[in-house]
Parts: C-alpha cells; structure tokens; sequence
C-alpha cells in the first residue's frame, strides 16, 4: 500500500483530483492522471478498470469500493447491458451527468456536449434522502466532505456538478466543451447512422459520431424538434435569487437556516417584514452551503414601489428584462431582506460572484413551468432507429418553493436509462415507449411519502423505486404518434379538435326536463320552460328539499310571496348545500336574467347527478354538492357574528371576560340580508339588485363573471383586499363596517380604529383565521416572548350542533398538563422518551392525553437508545465526516433547554441535539412545501378561471348581440356556456378544498406558537411571576383551548366528509 507521503505523480494527480473545486482544475488534473497511467480519457468502464488496477493508492480505495458496490448490481450485468450501445447526452447540468453516469454503469459508449467551459451556479437545491443515499453511493462524501453535514438537506448546483463530473470522468464519459447542440443529422443512406450538428465547428471524431440514442439535458429552453411541450400557467411570480459570500466565520456558522416560510400560513413574519422594511414578499428560504443563499418571491407592485423595476409592463419578458431591472435597487433589496430574515446575523453581506464576474443576485419569472407531452421518441430513416430521451428541466420544469428538481430530475435519468437498457435488449420501439410513458406519469406524484420508504434499495429497476408499479399503464397503441419513420418530410399529426370541443347536444332540454322531473308533485309547481315557470319561487323552493329532504316543505311558504320564496331558495341553497348564486332574487321573479337562472339550475342538476349515487342522499354533508365550499360559507357567516359582537361590545364599552365558555359556536344561521335586498353602503356606487352589477365598480357583470359574496355580486377581479390587493378567498377576508372596504385578515382594521389606507402604519392589525381583531387593542409585532391579549368572542369555526358545554376551568396543575412536554421519566423509567420528532410538533405533543389527542403517540423508552445508535451508525460509516457546528433559533433552543431542564440523560443522548433540529427542519420543510404547493395550484386556478371568464363573455355577447341567429347555432352556445359554468363550478370547489388546507396549516402554526409562549410562562418561578405575567398566562391559555376547539372542528369536519366518500364509494361498488 502507498503511504500517504507517496511522490508518485498519480498520486498527487489522483489528490489534486479529489480536492479540485474548479470545472478547470477537475479535467486538468484528471487529464494529469490519466497520462501517468498511460490511459486516454473517455474509454467508457473498461477505463475505469484499468485505473483501479493501476492506481494502488491508499486514498482510493474507499472510493473504489462504492463504485464497485454500485456497478456490482445485477441490472447493470457487470457492464455488459448495453455494451453495443452508443450515447449522446446533451447538457452538462446535475441531470445529464447523473444519466451519463448510469449509461456508463450499463457499459454503453456515452459521449457529452457542453456549451459552457465551467460550473458557476451557486444556487442550492434540496435533496430528498434517496438523492443523499444515492450521492453517497457515488463517493460524494470523498470529493465534498461537507456533504450533508448541516440541519438541511442540500447542495449547491455548482458542487453537485463537480462531484457527478469526477464520478463521469473516472467510468470513461467522454466529455466536450464549447460545444453546442443545436440538432439532428439524419442518416443520408441506408447503413450510416444518426449524427448531431454541433457548434462551433468540432472536432472530426466529434462531428462523425453516429449514435443511437440522444438525450436531452439542456434545460427548459432547449427541447428536441418533434415534442411537444404544454404550459401550465399561474399569476405573475416573481422569484429573487441571492448569494452572498460565506466566510464560514464563528458568527455566520451560529445563523440558523430557514427550511421555508409562507406567507400563507405566517402572516405575522410577513407583516413584520414589510413594516419594517418595506418588502413584500409571499415566501422565502435560506441555505448555508458554499454561500449564504436566499430564494424568494416577492410582488411586483413591490418592486415598483422600491425602484427594482423601472417601469410596470403586461409582458412578463419585458417586466424583467435587464434593461427594466435596476441592480442597484434589486442589490439592496435581496440584502435587507437577507438581513431581516437572519435579524442581522450575517454581518456585513457581501455578494458571490456570478460567472460574469457580477454580483450574484437575480430576479427571474416562475408564472409559467413548461412539461414536455411526452418523454421519449422514436424516429427512423433508412433503416436506422434513434431513441430519444428527455430528464432535467427540458422534461419538466420544476416549481422551485417545493424542492422537487433535482429528485425528480434524478428519477427521469434512472427511467430514461431504464429505457435504454430495454432498447439494447432487443424490445420493440412501441414497448419501451409505452413502457418510458407509463413511468412518466408518475413522476409528477412522486414525493418522499409515496414511494419506496427502503431507499437502500433503489436501483435503476422502476419496481424499486415506485410501489404500486404498472408498466402497462400506457399501451403501445397510445404511443403511435411517438414512433416517426422519416420517409421525406416529418408530417404534422393535426389534431382534430372537433369532436373533443364539441358538448353533447340537447344540454338545454336535458336539464328543463329534469327540472320538471324534479318539481313533479310540489304544490302550485308546473314547470314548462327554464324562464317564466320560475317566476313565483316555489319551483326553486321545491328544488330545495330533493338535495336535502325536510328543507323548505310547503307548509312553510303558505302565503309567501314570490319575492320572499325565492330569496329563501336562494339562502337555503347556499347555506345548506353549498350552491351559491349567480343572479338576485329579484332577477329571478322579474324573468331579466334568463342565461343567469339556466346557469344556476345546472349547478343544481351537477350536484343532484353526483348525489344519486350516495347510499344516503340525506346525509348531513351533502354529498352532490361541495362539502368544502358549504363548510367555508358557514365559517365566513360565524366570522361575520363574531366581528359583529365585538363591534356592539366595542361601542357599548364591554369587554368579554376571560371565563367566556370555550365552545365553538353553533352553525345555527342568524338573520343575514337577502339577496333581493342588498344593503347599500357609502362605498357601494352601483346595487347588485340584478346581479348583473359588481357591486364595487358598477360595471356589467356576465354569467361567468359573477362572484357573490355577503348578499352582493362582484368581478373576481374586483374582490380584492382593499390594501394589498390580494385574492379574497372564502372564509379569509372581513368587511370594515365604517369604510365597507373588504379586506383580507391580515389587514382587516380593528374596530375602534382609523384606517388611513397605509399599509405600513402601526395600527393595521395582524390578523389570521385562528384570531379575530380585539377592540381597542394594541396592534404589536409578533413576539413568541410578548404575552397577547385574549381572543374574545366564538371561536369562529363552525362545527356540526353538539350538547351544550359546560364552561372549562383549569387547575394549576391541569395547566401544568396542557403545556408540558410530558418528557420527564417516571423514577423507575430509564431513558425518558422519545422526544417530540420535531419542534413544530410540540404543541401537539403537549397536548397528549388532554382534549382530542393531538398528541404523538406515547413512544417506548427504548426507543431513544435505537435513534441514538442509528445516528452513531451514520456518523461512523460515512468517511471523514465534518460535522458543522449549528446554532439553534430562539424557539428550538428554549426547547431543548426545557428538554435538558427535565431530563438528566441529555449527556448520556448526545445526539439528542442534532435529531430534535434536523427532524425539526424537515417538518418545517415539509410543511413550506405543502403550503407553496397549495399556493401554486391556487394561482393556476385563478388563471383559469380568469380564461373561463373571458370565453364566458364572448359567449354571452354573442347570443346577445346576435338575436337573428338560427336557432340551431343558439342552442350550440347555450350549451357552450353550460359547460363552461361546470368548469367554473369544479375548479370553484377544488379552490374551497384547498383552502380548507390553509386552514389546517394555520391553526397548526398558531398552536405551535402559543404552546411556545404558554411554556414560556409556565417555566418561570411562581415566586417570581408578577400579576401581569399570571394574566397574561392564562390568556394565552385561553387562547390555546380556543384553537384547540377549531382544530377539532376541522378534524371532525373532514371526518364526516371521509366517512360520506366512502359510504358514497361502498355504494358505488355495490
């Protein structure tokens, strides 16, 4: 064995090689190495081999030992899979080098093209544990010996690249620079192959390579002639990328990393932030790797506001075009919002250097991700086939917040090799496509929680990887459009658009027809045409009760005029089955509004059709309609009660007591205004009597455009915050009874307080779901260590009618239960249990045997000896590890100082440190992404409804306008129109689902938060508590019962609503 003091020039080679951090130094030294041995680079895995064999190098071995243990496995048949094989790969990015790699495992010739000369994306990406497990499989512990060493899982673009280069290089990829892929060559006879036009000129052995499979890994703005690529689109965001230079100080190694906050469930970081400094921003992250990297999005009125963009422009290209971007300002900006996120920590930022030697800061556009229709292709002239593959962000751009790219991009280039060694299998071009596009719709459901939890196990095998595998998802008949045989041109599939585009005719008839079917036997019901049988109410009245028997029976509209009946149908419909309107009360006695009544009663036979098929169509959830979009109309309703009780209490100089009963209110409705009776408030300039007003810009309103909301219609482009401007979503918004603004609850005034319309000034309140706005109180920054007020009034979440409760006192020492983290072992119990997995999971801990067990479960007290041998076992395994010294925030370390105060074992566990903050991490993490995920699919929605609309319009204008048109034609429109209401309808009632989820996700933060506070105080001395300090405990008590009560409401309304979709599938079944 060679001493670790050899002179011989390999070895020094081979070193300068392992420690290289520069794409130059990396093929310099390689190219060094190489010479010594006597080889030439790019010999494919016979070359490996003979390095190995050559190179008897103390501090290769280790690494030659995971090579060896990766190549050994059985799919890559010691080399020999693909061994007749030749490979072109375009793109040197994670994703094209990590496909080279397993091409070359396969013992297939792969050769790759690079455009660029060296690495220098310092931006960091999140790895998910089998692209860690994977990594390191691969040495990269030996080449990045900080690898994976922090709280959070990542690495920078630039670092991955180095280590999947050296890792290419040593199995025999040969590798080319400079040089640019800019398309196919086709054979120009039979027996020459396929070969690639490359610029600039390259080398002859370059330029004569034939090839039988190409794949594509240039990025999103590169994808092969012949696919075809699909834009999925969402509301302007605006993402700022930032690295600042890491000295990897005392000071800087001390600043915790942020794994992810969204504004959509912490309000309160926000609102700081723009108080502060006057930044705006929906979410933001922060890694510590080879710089301090910041990514997030921030809102362009914003970026106007503080002089990053010069001037506002419809075109997103033009928006952030170079020329529009003051650096200056964007430089600035990207800092102080470094800065406040870190409180300062950093010191003095100074920004990395970008490859043009600029600093590296940048603002980019993620409105729209483009994902390739297909993955793969086949094409053939003159006898010869080339299969064509796509992995990376050509195949599917990534969504950034949620840290599925490099995953991802790792899963396509282990199924795009997959689908090369089928081909050099000998199976059929039809097979291995259908095969390649069966694993490709997956790929976009793939997250660490559905696939395979054993990641040891993954391969290159998709049965590995993927439970639930179907490979024959997509049939060989479905890929024909895949498979082109060159014959002189490519020819165009057209795609017949008529027959899809086309609604089933008599949608009209259909639904008069089953509005009489429906009404048949009502009293004074006769239904003859969808406009003037309406007129007196009682025929929608009678619609009523077949949704839910025992609403609106007859005898409670004996002597109701017309106006009262339907204003009743109408309330009744929406506030029990979850149907909202589109036209007023009025509308429908007068007969002015007919496209109005066809496109309400649709809605109504949508939901009838979906609840004919429930077991019990009596069901207190109403199956037929959206159980999501009823729970939120009554949450929106109890929330205006509570507001309006705090507004009597504040003008009557009352104040609730802190003994209020902690029930959750009743869905009992009170009175609200009809619909035929809007009430008319100063900043109302037009009534939406008709409907066909909004009711905050008086302009026209048509069918699809209408949104109602307290009794009144609005554009949905009009139903903004009065401050921020952003989309009221159901159940998040408040309307300010003094100006008759509307405003989401974050900015929603209190009452008692003059609203100037800033919204930077101290008194705009922070307001959630979970705290209602207090009269007279003062509006503080958010302080897990500032006691808060009280939450007076209702919980305003609604929950189905229980017995009455009785009011809740605490004890002391039951308070003592409520909060504590119940970690202190019993006297004769060693070791303590398992602590809590996370820190954001220690309010639910701490609520463990109390109320609804929220708690984790109980765990056993062995349990903590197995976590603590799992992390000495990965430390110990893993070469050379550097551990890097991590800082926790101000939260997590008060809990693991609660953790040491309770438990004497803390010396005994020394990793109890590390597991509590890395579990901590990825719950936080997991929980970003869930939330940027929601927030995503939010905005697509409101795009779509915005093209919904717009279609909608020109329908409506055409059958208006065109009143000579044949009948026929009108008929068409109609049902036209009819279609687009049920899309509307659809993506209406997937935006209440997701929305419920917002609600889950801040309550979950709002309990963390006051558990927190409410040890905080409980922790202290009681000799040393003041008055003030036990007031201000048990209002945060209050607080957290309170919370504790809706989120039980919400568990038990997702019970219900789980228990009817599967009683509605049982009888689906039977």
């Amino acid at each position: 064995m060679a001493s670790p003091t050899s002179t011989n020039p390999a070895h020094a080679h081979f070193e300068s090689f392992l420690q290289a951090q520069q794409c130059q130094d990396v093929l310099s030294s390689f190219q060094g190495l190489c010479e010594a041995l006597g080889l030439e680079p790019g010999g494919g895995l016979p070359q490996y081999h003979k390095i190995k064999a050559q190179l008897n190098y103390w501090s290769a071995k280790s690494l030659w030992a995971k090579l060896d243990k990766r190549a050994s496995q059985p799919v890559y048949k010691q080399g020999q899979a693909c061994t007749s094989t030749k490979c072109l790969v375009v793109g040197a990015g994670p994703c094209g080098l990590r496909a080279a790699v397993e091409l070359a495992l396969l013992g297939a010739r792969v050769v790759l093209v690079e455009k660029r000369s060296k690495f220098s994306r310092h931006n960091v990406l999140h790895l998910w544990p089998f692209t860690i497990h994977d990594l390191r499989a691969l040495g990269a512990k030996k080449f990045y010996g900080r690898f994976c060493t922090g709280t959070l899982d990542h690495i920078s673009i630039r670092q991955l690249q180095l280590l999947l280069l050296k890792v290419a290089l040593l199995l025999g990829v040969e590798i080319h620079w400079r040089v640019a892929f800019t398309g196919l060559q086709p054979p120009p006879r039979k027996g020459s192959g396929w070969r690639a036009q490359l610029q600039p000129s390259p080398p002859v052995q370059l330029a004569n390579y034939e090839f039988d499979v190409l794949i594509s890994a240039a990025g999103g703005k590169f994808v092969p002639e012949g696919f075809t690529v699909r834009e999925m689109r969402g509301k302007l965001a605006i993402g700022i990328t930032a690295n600042f230079v890491n000295g990897r100080t005392v000071e800087e190694t001390q600043v915790p990393e942020i794994s992810g906050v969204a504004k959509i469930y912490n309000q309160s970081f926000f609102q700081s932030l723009l108080k502060t400094t006057g930044i705006d921003l929906e979410n933001i992250v922060y890694y510590k790797d080879d710089t301090h990297y910041f990514v997030m999005t921030a809102k362009k009125q914003c970026l106007l506001r503080l002089g990053v963009l010069r001037q506002d422009w419809p075109e997103t290209d033009r928006l952030l075009d170079s020329a529009n971007v003051v650096p200056e300002a964007l430089q600035r900006f990207a800092r102080a919002a470094a800065d406040f996120a870190t409180h300062g920590k950093l010191g003095k930022l100074e920004f990395a250097q970008d490859a043009r030697g600029q600093p590296d800061v940048s603002a980019f556009d993620f409105t729209s991700m483009m994902r390739a229709e297909s993955s793969a292709r086949v094409q053939e002239k003159h006898g010869a086939r080339l299969l064509l593959g796509l992995v990376g962000d050509c195949l599917v751009e990534p969504f950034w917040p949620l840290g599925t790219g490099v995953a991802r991009g790792f899963l396509a280039a282990f199924d795009a090799a997959w689908m090369v060694k089928r081909w050099a299998e000998g199976a059929g071009p039809l097979e291995v496509l259908a095969e390649r596009e069966s694993l490709y719709q997956l790929l976009s459901q793939t997250s660490p929680e559905n696939m395979h939890r054993n990641v040891a196990q993954y391969a290159l095998d998709p049965a590995t990887r993927y439970p639930n595998l179907n490979l024959r998802a997509v049939t060989p008949n479905q890929v024909r459009d895949l498979y082109d045989v060159v014959a002189k041109e490519p020819v165009r599939r057209k795609i017949d658009e008529t027959d899809s585009g086309k609604p089933a005719t008599g949608a009209q008839e259909e639904l008069l027809r089953w509005c009489q079917e429906q009404t048949t036997g009502y009293p004074g019901v006769h239904v003859t045409d969808l406009s003037s049988s309406w007129a007196d109410g009682l025929a929608l009245c009678a619609l009523v009760p077949r949704l839910q028997p025992s609403l609106l029976e007859p005898s409670e509209l004996q002597g109701v005029g017309a106006l009262e009946a339907t204003a009743r149908a109408l309330k009744m419909a929406e506030h029990e089955l979850g149907i909202t309107p589109v036209l007023s009360a009025q509308a429908v006695v007068a007969g002015s509004d007919p496209l109005g009544l066809i496109a309400y009663l649709s809605h109504f036979h949508s939901a009838f059709k979906s609840a004919s098929h429930s077991p019990d169509p009596a069901s207190q959830t109403s199956p037929g309609t959206s159980s999501a979009i009823l729970f939120l109309g009554k949450l929106q309703r109890t929330l205006q009660r509570t507001r309006s009780k705090e507004n009597r209490e504040d003008t009557g100089g009352k104040r609730a007591r802190l003994e209020a009963e902690t029930e959750t209110p009743s869905t009992e409705e009170q009175p609200v205004p009809e619909f035929g009776v809007p009430q008319v408030t100063p900043s109302q300039p037009q009534e939406a009597d008709s409907g066909d007003l909004c009711a905050l810009c008086g302009g026209h309103l048509y069918v699809l455009e209408r949104l109602c909301a307290d009794g009144h219609f609005f554009h949905r482009s009009c139903f903004r915050c009065h401050i921020c401007e952003a989309t009221l979503w159901p159940a998040g918004y408040g309307r300010h009874p003094g100006d008759g603004h509307y405003y989401c609850l974050q900015h929603l005034p209190q009452p008692g307080h003059k609203e100037d319309g800033s919204d930077k000034g101290p008194e705009t309140p922070v307001t959630t779901v979970e705290e209602l706005p207090l009269p007279g109180e003062n509006c503080m920054p958010p302080n897990p260590s500032t006691p808060t007020a009280p939450q007076e009034g209702a919980s305003p979440v609604p929950v189905p009618s229980q017995p009455t409760r009785r009011l809740i006192r605490l004890s002391s020492p039951e308070r003592q239960r409520l909060s504590s983290l119940n970690l202190s072992p019993d006297p004769e119990m060693e070791p303590p249990p398992k602590p809590p997995r996370s820190c954001s999971a220690l309010a639910r801990h701490a609520l463990e045997g109390s109320f609804m067990g929220w708690g984790i479960p109980s765990q056993r007290p062995q349990d903590l000896v197995v976590i603590e041998k799992e992390e000495e076992g990965l430390s110990s395994s893993e070469e050379e590890e550097e551990e890097e010294d991590v800082a926790l925030d101000s939260d997590m370390e008060q809990a693991l100082l609660i953790l040491a105060k309770n438990s004497p074992t803390t010396n005994k566990y020394p990793t109890w440190h590390r597991t509590l903050l890395r579990r901590a991490k990825e719950e936080e993490m997991k929980r970003f992404c869930k939330a940027q995920s929601i927030q995503r699919r939010l905005n697509e929605i409101e795009a779509a409804l915005r093209e919904l609309e717009a279609e909608g319009v020109k329908l409506e204008l055409a059958m208006r306008r065109q009143s000579s048109s044949p009948e026929q034609q009108k008929k068409l429109w109609l049902e036209q129109l009819l279609q687009l209401v049920q899309k509307k309808n659809s993506l209406v009632a997937e935006e209440a689902e997701l929305m419920i989820t917002v609600q889950e996700l801040n309550l979950e933060e709002k309990q963390g938060q006051l558990d927190r506070e409410l040890r905080g105080y409980i922790n202290r001395e009681e000799t040393l508590k003041t008055a003030a300090d036990r007031q201000a405990e048990a209002q945060v008590l209050q607080k957290l019962v309170d919370v504790v009560n809706q989120r039980d409401a919400l568990i038990r309304f997702q019970e219900e609503r789980r228990l009817s979709e599967l009683a509605l599938g049982t009888g689906a079944q039977g």
